[in-house]
């Protein structure tokens, strides 16, 4: 599969001396780590405020979907935990770089959206991993999804929200197994799809029913995402659930 040529161009939001900084020590290093293949670049608005939601298969890939979305011209902000930012020079990191703090399962965890409001409001572009943490579904594909880039797309509602999918990395980096095996370099792929049509959606309440619903809009999206990288149908049914999971 042939590498899709990169929109990367230099804009006002990337241009933070650490996102700078970050690139030069991670760029190469990404490049040697995994043979990465870029699809569906066109489908990155590439300006403007946008939602990109994925699936999550490793600890390592949130450097390639950074890297992705790096290459598609524009700079990543991801929805981070907010631990993440106390970590020494780590945290300087994330600061520098415009990354968005979430208090995740907390009674903070719908306010903590207000910064992600904020970086949308700025124009820029909002990664979300709708899953939470790295699925635990025995054959990679997406679990449900929480509803927390549900709730961020009814406080936006004229920003797009983009699906997107990645296969790949989880043969390299797979905690939960315990499987550590970069060599030899393992092919990783992300593809984003066209922007989803959640206009039924438009002015609703935030109710359990309709942050549900639209979440399962966008998990289902991702899966067939997912399904064209694997070359195979996703399941049908229920999306996986772990048992100790939370699902809003």
């Amino acid at each position: 599969m042939p590498r899709q040529a990169k929109r990367r161009t230099i804009s006002a939001e990337k241009s933070s001396p650490w996102l700078r900084f970050i690139v030069l020590v991670l760029y190469l290093p990404v490049s040697a780590l995994f043979k990465l293949r870029w699809r569906g670049v066109e489908n990155v608005p590439a300006a403007g405020p946008a939602i990109l939601v994925i699936n999550h298969v490793s600890y390592a890939d949130p450097i390639v979907v950074a890297r992705y979305v790096y290459d598609a011209g524009r700079a990543p902000r991801f929805l981070a935990k907010r631990s993440l930012f106390d970590i020494p020079v780590v945290g300087a990191a994330f600061r520098g770089t415009g990354q968005i703090p979430v208090d995740r399962g907390t009674s903070q965890a719908r306010q903590s959206l207000e910064g992600a409001v904020a970086a949308l409001r700025r124009g820029e572009l909002v990664i979300v991993y709708p899953e939470g943490t790295v699925t635990r579904d025995p054959n990679w594909w997406p679990m449900v999804g929480k509803t927390g880039a549900a709730r961020l797309a009814l406080l936006a509602p004229d920003v797009p929200v983009i699906p997107a999918a990645q296969w790949g990395a989880q043969f390299a980096v797979d905690v939960y197994h315990k499987r550590y095996r970069p060599m030899p370099r393992k092919e990783v792929t992300v593809i984003a799809g066209p922007a989803l049509d959640l206009s039924r959606f438009q002015g609703a309440e935030p109710s359990a029913e309709t942050l549900r619903d639209m979440t399962d809009v966008m998990m289902r999206a991702i899966c067939e995402l997912v399904g064209e990288l694997r070359g195979e149908t996703p399941p049908v049914g229920p999306l996986f659930r772990p048992r100790s999971g939370r699902s809003a």
